[in-house]
């Protein structure tokens, strides 16, 4: 049975595996650590001090130590557990370095995972082992599209949240009116002749497509016309993308624009997959910008005044905001001011921050707590039971939603200023 993830999980996961998956270890000092829910952490604990014991052989004094260290701040996190999660636990553990050889380290990395961790595994290598969350975060349904007419074929993908058009492929068929000099039948003969080795060639770059590139679940057929109807009566296919056919559709366009014009009428061949929902979202939202006293706002201030007010339904944001949620406290007064900056002006913004006086008692010494903004989004929709959707970037809706700024929301109600 599928298991489905809400978008932030799935944010979340993937801007941690991002991250891991840079970080490099002097030697084999990094642990990895699955354990699935089955696994009693009694025995995952009992494993870990028999591989401590065994990390002491180890000849490298820095590497020795590491490897302890590493697995002294493992067990001591386990211990916050009364029991493995529903889902299992992972934890990554180990001497990083922060400033080049010799400035290492000891960090953990926590995640529970979105889906049940099916073995249990302990590595101590170079790299963190990420190969098993990877596989989770892969889309179960995988749909082709090939949108054909006698002028051209479009080849498109759509996977979760994912759109995309994968190729075009022209026909260089020749058009119906038939040429001088020639005969009628001799003509329509050459014309079927190069329809058929179009058709072939469509076949082709199908199977490299939708088979071995992806290894699609269901095929959609479009285009206007018979032609799409011709092309599947031949069995030009293979056989295993012909059985794979899950509907045919009518379409104006072939071609790139015929692929997207099928996501447009395929709403209910579509149904479940995150991309629709996604399209969904943004719609209603931009219905309610335009509809007269409109539950439609957006901009990260508004949004977030309305979120603590409780009258948030649902927040949209575009998964590549890249942006951090600042709290700064002066140390000596205790007055906090709250700022929202971009990952890549973050150091910049810090250095401003701690060269300024604060307005209240002229002390330059701040705390400063940061956290990415679609995980502070996410907590603070928690407090009112507001929802946060991840949108994707990649589609015409997402590119929609970032002309807006990237963040909005629906409200529950209006606020009566």
């Amino acid at each position: 049975m599928s298991v489905k993830v809400d978008s932030v999980t799935l944010y979340k996961m993937r801007r941690i595996l991002s991250e891991l998956s840079n970080k490099k270890g002097r030697g084999t000092e990094l642990i990895s650590l699955y354990i699935p829910p089955n696994k009693a952490l009694h025995e995952v604990m009992s494993s870990l001090r028999e591989e401590y014991g065994t990390a002491a052989n180890i000849k490298s004094d820095t590497t020795r130590t590491h490897v302890q260290d590493a697995l002294v701040r493992t067990m001591q996190r386990l211990k916050l557990y009364k029991s493995t999660p529903e889902n299992g636990l992972v934890i990554f553990c180990g001497a990083l370095p922060t400033n080049g050889p010799g400035s290492e380290v000891v960090k953990i990395y926590e995640v529970i995972p979105p889906k049940p961790i099916q073995t249990y595994l302990y590595r101590c290598d170079d790299h963190f082992h990420l190969d098993i969350l990877r596989e989770m975060l892969k889309e179960e349904k995988v749909i082709g599209v090939l949108s054909i007419d006698t002028t051209e074929a479009g080849f498109g993908i759509i996977s979760g949240n994912n759109f995309e058009i994968l190729e075009v492929v022209t026909s260089g068929v020749s058009g119906k009116t038939r040429a001088g000099g020639q005969s009628a039948r001799r003509y329509e003969r050459l014309r079927d002749m190069e329809i058929t080795y179009y058709f072939n060639r469509v076949a082709n770059h199908a199977k490299k497509n939708f088979l071995e590139d992806y290894n699609i679940n269901g095929l959609i057929i479009s285009g206007p016309g018979p032609t799409k109807n011709d092309f599947l009566k031949g069995e030009y296919l293979d056989y295993r993308l012909q059985k794979s056919v899950i509907a045919i559709i009518d379409t104006s366009y072939a071609g790139s624009e015929g692929v997207r014009e099928t996501l447009e009428k395929a709403d209910k061949v579509l149904e479940g997959l995150r991309l629709m929902e996604e399209r969904a979202l943004v719609q209603k939202f931009l219905y309610e910008v335009n509809a007269t006293n409109g539950l439609a706002i957006y901009g990260i201030n508004d949004v977030l005044n309305n979120l603590r007010k409780g009258s948030v339904d649902t927040v949209l944001v575009s998964e590549d905001i890249g942006a951090l949620f600042l709290k700064v406290t002066c140390k000596k007064c205790g007055m906090v001011k709250e700022l929202v900056v971009k990952n890549e002006e973050y150091i910049k913004e810090k250095q401003r921050i701690i060269t300024n006086a604060c307005n209240e008692c002229k002390s330059t010494e701040y705390e400063i707590e940061e956290k990415d903004l679609i995980e502070y989004l996410a907590d603070e929709a928690a407090n009112s039971a507001s929802k946060v959707e991840v949108i994707s970037s990649k589609t015409e809706e997402g590119n929609m939603l970032k002309s807006f700024g990237g963040i909005a929301a629906i409200l529950r109600y209006k606020n009566v200023a």
